[in-house]
């Protein structure tokens, strides 16, 4: 029986659609599928455009399904063979059938196992939780266990019992549960089986915690077939004459859509002709399909109502990855994305002008607002445990980031000064949402953050990162990971590059709003006001910010920094060790003093000596002189364990060589930021700023070439990140366990490539 014939013979729908993936990787012809290792992944798009992603994770035999929805969903299961083994998944022929009824949306699609599978650890919900229960390698577990117990809803429901009956009574019907029984029951998908003469099928039905919305998974097959069984919470389906088993996965919600933007509505008429160059190009398909592809992509994460970080991992708004993209791709995209990118940004603004980071969705506004349900029931304040049980799935934003906060007023400042835009459609643009007053709250906000070292630029006054509970400094920049800055209070990016440029584009947004007939309201206390009325005060406080960059500058001697370095090799694993000191061995040596600059600062202002990308960001926002931009992307490009670039994989995202053991340590337990990774954003970055400074004459084709070429081999080039394993004295690059297959910032490639085959000097 075919897909489409099981779909109409088990669902009742009032449109179907057989469509092909959208995207799928590997892909071949422009992936290694060895770099995978069994991961396997298709995209495609439901019956509303909503992006609709499923992955195979041969390693562990999780299946997860996202919908990067208005509820960021996923439902997962893990699948294995007789032996307790990963079950060997493939797709099945043919494409997805999506489904649309009045209420719900729809997609099935076909799996094959070669033998026997046993199937559980079913999670319906947010994409979220199911980013926790691999982080905490519960896909590894017995399949009758539960998949992950979310201990705030758990809390919730004991505070609940223990409430005297009348309250008790005011907390449920919130919820619209008539018991405290009723709600634990939400927390696990009740799970049917129905068998008929020609198909069976096995159900599984997940109320969302407050009862608003549903997913179901059903897993369908052929009676004549196949024989599926129930035991708990794990279902087995094996055929009595052995052989494959064929399978339907049928995903289906009752979640909003979102309203997704077209591919005319992303990108300006100057790429739309490029890309049609590219595809024309019949001596180079290659070239035109990873372009179409990087299309495809960027078109499944924008829409109306926002743009996601990425597939599968961040299908939410990310305020920085919203920003740096836009950054990168204002050469590509139509004016009206700036409109979209400024607008998403200022709607989620914090009243004291915080930019969010990153918003909670559904099942993770519920597993958040629990949290405080419980510290409030704890406290004793029921009326106001009780308002938050009223919207517990509402959305929820995160203000921890301090770059997201300084890279605004950069794009705001790119848009007032497009001279596409009218300053009719400006004025229409401020005049809704109360977008003038957030904007002029964020520009408060840097204004305030700057002002300390503008009165006195010593380091220990610039731009701190916070504390966390043990004392040490949260990493709350890009590199957001626990040890993404070393270790570091202060970063680099954050201080030399962004906060100077966005006091220069306070400049421009003032200038902008004075043309337009606006003036800005602002509090007589607030220092942005002083600057209001005073542009001199404005300008020397970007000049002494522009100063910045003297406390981050490092400078080794050769002596010691190959003493350093050598220090660093003795510490690897021998195989490990033994390449490294190869390379080393046949790179020239160093001559000269290495100077760069450093991550981050420590809390009393001292340079942690990390060597990393981040100086390749001045290359997008500045206009440099050929020694300037030699100083700054020198070090990105000598060869690792010195510098940071490998052969056949790309510049590495960071070097350690030079800091302390502990700073190895914390790397070596936490790789995401760490020196054996390569970020296709970083790639980007770099690839973008050698093409603007080329604009300008200078010469950059050799480290382009270079760079493109080292990325090209790894075969991982549209890739979030990807790393490598060292095998038999060879490299091999690998994709990183949870990189993203579409993300905002690596398909800022798209810029990339228009820049470095459009411009010339």
């Amino acid at each position: 029986m075919s897909l489409l014939a099981l779909l109409l013979a088990t669902h009742v729908v009032t449109r179907v659609d057989t469509v092909p993936p959208y995207l799928a990787f590997p892909e071949p012809g422009l992936d290694d599928p060895a770099a995978y290792e069994g991961y396997t992944t298709r995209v495609y798009r439901d019956a509303s455009g909503n992006a609709f992603q499923v992955y195979l994770k041969g390693s562990t035999g999780r299946v997860v399904n996202l919908w990067a929805d208005a509820l960021d969903e996923s439902v997962g299961f893990t699948a294995r063979d007789s032996t307790g083994r990963p079950a060997e998944l493939t797709w099945a022929a043919g494409g997805a059938v999506l489904g649309r009824t009045a209420t719900t949306r729809s997609v099935a699609y076909g799996l094959e196992a070669s033998s026997a599978v046993s199937i559980g650890l079913f999670l319906l919900g947010s994409m979220r939780v199911e980013r926790d229960l691999q982080y905490a390698a519960r896909d590894t577990l017995p399949l009758g266990e539960p998949a992950f117990v979310q201990p705030e809803l758990v809390q919730l429901i004991e505070h609940i019992a223990r409430l005297p009956a009348s309250e008790r009574a005011r907390h449920l019907a919130i919820l619209g549960a008539k018991t405290v029984a009723d709600l634990r029951a939400r927390l696990q998908p009740r799970l049917t089986l129905q068998r008929g003469d020609t198909t069976w099928a096995v159900r599984l039905e997940q109320v969302s915690f407050d009862g608003k919305s549903h997913l179901w998974l059903v897993l369908e097959g052929d009676a004549r077939e196949t024989v599926p069984a129930v035991a708990g919470t794990t279902v087995s389906v094996r055929r009595p004459a052995g052989g494959p088993v064929r399978l339907i996965v049928r995903v289906t919600t009752d979640a909003p859509a979102l309203t997704p933007l077209t591919r005319a509505e992303i990108f300006n008429e100057a790429f739309r002709r490029f890309a049609a160059r590219v595809e024309a190009d019949s001596a180079h398909p290659e070239r035109g399909r990873r372009l179409e592809r990087e299309v495809r992509g960027m078109e499944l994460l924008c829409y109306r109502e926002k743009m996601m970080a990425g597939l599968p991992n961040f299908a939410t708004y990310f305020g920085r990855d919203m920003l740096m993209a836009a950054l990168l791709m204002q050469p590509v995209w139509s004016p009206e994305m700036s409109e979209h990118v400024v607008a998403s940004a200022l709607r989620k603004l914090a009243p004291d002008g915080d930019v969010s980071h990153e918003e909670a969705l559904g099942g993770q506004a519920i597993r958040e607002h629990a949290a405080e349900y419980n510290r409030l029931v704890a406290a004793g304040q029921l009326a106001r445990a009780r308002d938050v049980l009223s919207h517990l799935d509402a959305t929820r934003e995160n203000y921890i980031m301090v770059d997201d906060d300084v890279q605004l007023p950069l794009v705001a400042a790119g848009y007032f000064a497009d001279a596409r835009v009218s300053a009719t459609e400006k004025r229409r643009f401020l005049g809704e949402e109360h977008r003038l007053e957030r904007l002029v709250a964020n520009l408060a906000l840097v204004a305030r953050r700057a002002t300390p070292y503008v009165r006195d630029p010593v380091a220990t006054n610039l731009v701190s990162f916070p504390r966390a509970a043990d004392g040490s400094w949260l990493s709350t920049s890009w590199r957001d990971s626990r040890v993404g800055y070393a270790g570091g209070r202060f970063a680099m990016d954050v201080n030399v590059i962004w906060m100077p440029r966005a006091l220069e584009s306070i400049a421009t947004i003032l200038d902008a709003l004075r043309g337009l007939g606006l003036s800005p309201v602002v509090r007589g206390t607030e220092p942005l006001a002083r600057w209001v009325r005073d542009r001199a005060a404005l300008a020397q406080a970007a000049r002494v910010w522009r100063g910045a960059e003297r406390h981050f500058r490092v400078a080794l001697a050769p002596r010691e920094a190959d003493r350093r370095i050598a220090a660093r090799l003795a510490w690897l694993p021998p195989a490990e060790r033994e390449y490294w000191e190869g390379v080393l061995r046949r790179s020239a040596p160093l001559t000269d003093t290495l100077r760069f600059l450093a991550l981050s600062l420590d809390a009393a202002g001292r340079p942690i000596p990390v060597v990393n990308t981040d100086p390749a960001m001045l290359l997008l926002v500045d206009s440099l002189a050929p020694e300037r931009m030699a100083e700054l992307i020198g070090p990105v490009l000598r060869p690792y364990p010195v510098g940071l670039f490998v052969n056949d994989l790309g510049p590495l995202v960071a070097n350690d060589a030079y800091a302390s053991s502990d700073v190895w340590e914390r790397f070596r337990k936490d790789a995401y930021h760490s020196p054996t990774v390569v970020w296709g954003r970083d790639v980007n970055i770099l690839l973008a700023g050698l093409a603007r400074q080329r604009a300008h004459g200078a010469p950059v084709d050799s480290a382009v070439h270079r760079i493109s070429d080292a990325v090209d081999r790894s075969g991982l080039r549209h890739a979030e990140l990807w790393s490598y394993r060292i095998e038999n004295g060879t490299l091999a690059p690998i994709r990183y366990g949870t990189s993203s297959d579409v993300q905002l910032w690596s398909l800022t490639d798209l810029a990339v490539q228009y820049l470095l085959n459009t411009e010339t000097p």
